[in-house]
């Protein structure tokens, strides 16, 4: 979802911008620094209460201490989230791959500088320069790899890691390795594959013997693809004020976004990241956190460094489904951990972003700012302006006899020149795609954005119906006047 058609996509890259704002309610009072499970409950609670948001997953540590685990709202399928529901955590997935991986290194299994195909020769992709992949290139997205030059999501998905290795082969790098920073998913296909060849058991065995059982997280595991996530990964989009249950269509997961946890669990991973737990080594947390710096990439294996609104250094790392959301944060100074899943999709609903900055803003002593997800108030603004796309066509094509009539003996190409501004809505609708991969920086089609952004698609889709409709009905009325102006 890369290429870039902002001259096309002009108007929607406006309404974008005004869509990047957020609805803020009449500020409260600041808080208490700390954070405590009455306070979280109660943040959490009016969230949902003013955002409409189904359901949630939460989990705050501080040191080697649980603050408060608990689910909120409903599943997709009814049933009430607990602290114990299983839910998936997206892209939160590529810590626990990056951490699996720096298991077997930790054992001398593998050489983080080595290249990739020294432990899994099957690796192979449709450029030589493939050959010098590292293995920490992979873990820190450094490998060349991109969406630019093989749009994963736009592919069939395959069904196991050994397939989704195998379809790297047709794809070119889009930079030479370890000169430029890309977030793309198969590195961590490829590195979770990696960790099963070399471990010699499947990824979820190896990674419940290296991550998962250490840490006393038993109720977590990992998946390969979306139809083994709790009800299939079904879950809500927002559009025009709502939330809209949607399915998950097929997507492949393991090692990039695939584990499926719980708020428990998650607090288990928290206190081990804060490098309060002894059963993951300080050094391992410390070589996955540090980001890579180069070409001032901020990412690490698996999170991101940077700061707090306040100022304060923080390592986290976002994640996305279509139909969930979620964030892990740690503050270092604070040594609070925070971990949020929602069931409510990418882009439209970036809900476990807005509760994690509220939390934080409560432990920085920060009034809360009351932001929501934007599309609760431009959609709004896309509603209305879809209806008038509707009565324009309308008015067009009822206006359509009389415009034909004007044009009677004028040249042919003069009524076509009048006709051309009306072919870009079409432009329009089709640089969807492009728009999309401009700021998600994914390959994308136009069935994804009906989940990323509903109400954006549907002002697309009705102004292409209402110039076509226009263009139709004063291309037929002028064939017509021009067949009785010759007889």
């Amino acid at each position: 979802m890369r290429m870039r058609m902002a001259r096309v996509a002009g108007v929607a890259g406006a309404l974008l911008a005004l869509g990047a704002t957020t609805v803020h309610a009449a500020a409260t009072p600041e808080r208490s620094g700390d954070l405590t499970a009455s306070v979280l409950d109660d943040y959490v609670r009016d969230y949902a209460e003013r955002t409409g948001l189904p359901g949630a997953v939460v989990a705050v540590t501080k040191g080697d201490r649980v603050v408060h685990t608990a689910g909120y709202g409903r599943t997709a399928g009814g049933e009430a989230i607990t602290k114990t529901t299983p839910i998936s955590i997206a892209s939160l997935s590529k810590s626990f791959t990056a951490m699996a991986v720096l298991r077997l290194a930790e054992e001398r299994k593998i050489d983080l500088d080595a290249p990739v195909r020294r432990y899994l020769p099957e690796f192979t992709m449709a450029d030589p320069r493939a050959a010098k992949i590292t293995v920490r290139q992979v873990l820190q997205q450094t490998s060349g790899m991109s969406d630019m030059t093989f749009p994963e999501l736009t592919l069939p998905a395959p069904d196991t890691l050994k397939d989704a290795v195998a379809m790297l082969r047709t794809a070119p790098l889009a930079t030479e390795p370890g000169t430029a920073m890309a977030y793309h998913n198969p590195n961590y296909a490829v590195a979770a594959r990696l960790a099963e060849v070399v471990a010699g058991v499947p990824f979820a065995d190896h990674m419940n013997a290296a991550v998962f059982r250490p840490l006393g997280m038993t109720s977590t595991t990992t998946v390969n693809t979306t139809g083994a996530l709790p009800g299939r990964g079904a879950g809500y989009i927002r559009a025009y004020g709502r939330v809209i249950e949607r399915a998950h269509p097929k997507w492949f997961l393991n090692g990039s976004f695939g584990v499926v946890s719980t708020a428990d669990d998650l607090a288990r991973w928290l206190i081990a990241q804060n490098g309060a737990n002894p059963a993951l080594p300080a050094n391992l947390v410390k070589t996955a956190q540090a980001p890579s710096g180069l070409g001032r990439s901020t990412y690490g294996m698996g999170w991101y460094a940077g700061k707090t609104a306040g100022g304060a250094p923080q390592v986290q790392h976002s994640g996305w489904l279509l139909t969930h959301n979620s964030m892990q944060t740690v503050l270092p100074e604070s040594r609070y951990g925070i971990a949020v899943v929602t069931n409510t999709g990418m882009i439209s609903g970036d809900d476990a972003l807005f509760i994690t900055n509220g939390l934080i803003d409560i432990i920085e002593g920060r009034p809360d700012a009351g932001a929501a997800p934007f599309t609760m108030s431009v959609d709004l603004w896309l509603a209305g302006l879809s209806v008038l796309n509707l009565a324009l066509g309308a008015l067009g094509v009822c206006r359509a006899r009389r415009w034909a009539r004007r044009r009677q003996g004028r040249a042919i190409w003069r009524a076509v020149v009048r006709l051309l501004p009306y072919t870009m809505p079409f432009v329009l609708f089709f640089g969807l795609v492009d728009l999309a991969g401009f700021v998600t920086h994914r390959a994308a089609t136009l069935e994804l954005i009906t989940y990323v952004w509903l109400a954006l698609y549907v002002w697309a889709v009705t102004g292409a119906l209402a110039a076509a409709a226009v263009i139709i009905s004063r291309s037929l009325h002028l064939a017509r006047t021009g067949r009785r102006s010759r007889a």
